[in-house]
């Protein structure tokens, strides 16, 4: 017996659940691409993707995932032998470093843990003694989807800056972009990415990369660039240079009525809706761990981020068998612990295009699978979450 009914609903960190109006903004025929309407779709893209990062800058729209815009982004700036600082906090900083190793650079890591955000003070010690610069770029992300922490981009910016180090700030805002503040210029960051399948509704395939003026110069000098991912490249005057090819049009649809629906929301607002969502999760975990089985993966509670919540399960308890039973008996699909948390979380995500139903019949699911499988939790979890949000939510 089941309680589900028509199609799962993803509560995983990406693909993301997606707008119906997304879907159907991609249900029609292709266009021209040499046609004006292309270049005026690409142009509004372009321009509201830099106002996402908040950057006067430029930036890159690739036919590609995250992984793809990592490539770019490192692509353009270094050259073969350089040394790239990667900020450790969970998973995918690491990852990005681990594509600059093989794309030929020199990778060191600030040892991090998977339960707390970068150290700032870490980054300004470890620049202030590479007197002869050899690093030429730190790399972090705003969020990371394995841990479920939140790094204080500005305060690292800060770090960067009082070190005197020239070394480029580099950030991945794949899991952060469109739900919680970035302010590319204001904190100092040379380079940003992303990409379209979390905070941003729309399907995977298409990544994104911003630039300032430092990064633009660098990139005069770097020999890592390759025809597909250069920006020189995608600077030419034919318009389909700007995607070195065949443009992505029906994707480009998709991303169009996204941005709209952002538009529509109110940044401001969307940030505040995730903020809100966030905390209700965090609110529902905390009553469960109680039970001594459940917990929060990150150890400080404003290190935890507004997009995933990672928690972990001991006691001999198979957070698989958790997560089978609220896909198939229940029709929610969490996200799996993955890379040091294999086999030990499960995660939560409240990313993009979510709501207060999504979120609480998620935490309800949960809570059913808890009690149906006699894992020992703390009671009222989903009426935590209830209780701050009608305690936040004005009427």
């Amino acid at each position: 017996m089941t309680v589900r009914a028509g199609r799962e609903f993803l509560a995983i960190p990406g693909p993301t659940s997606m707008p119906d109006e997304v879907l159907r903004a991609m249900h029609r025929p292709a266009i021209d691409i040499y046609s004006k309407q292309m270049t005026d779709l690409t142009e509004s893209l372009i321009g509201d993707l830099s106002k996402l990062f908040a950057t006067k800058g430029k930036s890159y729209i690739y036919i590609s995932n995250g992984h793809g815009a990592w490539e770019a982004a490192l692509s353009n700036v270094l050259s073969r032998g350089d040394k790239v600082l990667v900020l450790e906090s969970g998973r995918f900083a690491v990852g990005w470093g681990n594509a600059a190793a093989l794309m030929g650079a020199e990778v060191e890591v600030l040892k991090g843990d998977w339960r707390r955000a970068v150290r700032p003070h870490e980054v300004e010690e470890r620049l202030r003694r590479d007197r002869e610069h050899t690093i030429k770029a730190v790399v972090v992300v705003q969020v990371d989807t394995a841990s479920g922490v939140q790094n204080d981009i500005e305060a690292i910016g800060k770090a960067i800056k009082a070190s005197g180090h020239p070394a480029l700030y580099m950030v991945d805002t794949v899991a952060s972009l469109g739900c919680m503040p970035f302010e590319m210029d204001k904190w100092g960051i040379d380079v940003a990415m992303s990409g379209s399948q979390k905070g941003l509704m729309t399907p995977p395939g298409l990544g994104f990369v911003a630039a300032n003026d430092r990064a633009l110069e660098a990139h005069k000098k770097a020999n890592m660039s390759t025809p597909y991912w250069s920006w020189s490249e995608r600077e030419g005057t034919e318009h389909y240079r700007k995607y070195a090819g065949t443009a992505p049009v029906h994707l480009l649809f998709a991303l169009r009525q996204a941005i709209d629906l952002l538009h529509e929301e109110g940044l401001e607002h969307a940030f505040r809706r995730h903020s809100l969502l966030g905390e209700a999760a965090r609110r529902a975990v905390a009553s469960w761990s109680e039970g001594q089985v459940l917990g929060f993966n990150v150890t400080e509670a404003n290190e935890r981020s507004n997009t995933v919540t990672t928690v972990t399960m001991g006691g001999g308890h198979d957070p698989a068998v958790l997560q089978r039973y609220c896909k198939d008996k229940c029709g929610v699909v969490l996200g799996t612990g993955i890379g040091d948390l294999s086999g030990q979380a499960f995660r939560i995500a409240h990313m993009g295009h979510v709501n207060a139903p999504m979120l609480l019949g998620t935490l309800g699911v949960i809570e059913i699978a808890l009690n149906a499988l006699k894992i020992p939790h703390g009671k009222g979890g989903l009426e935590a979450a209830v209780a701050y949000l009608g305690q936040q939510v004005e009427a």
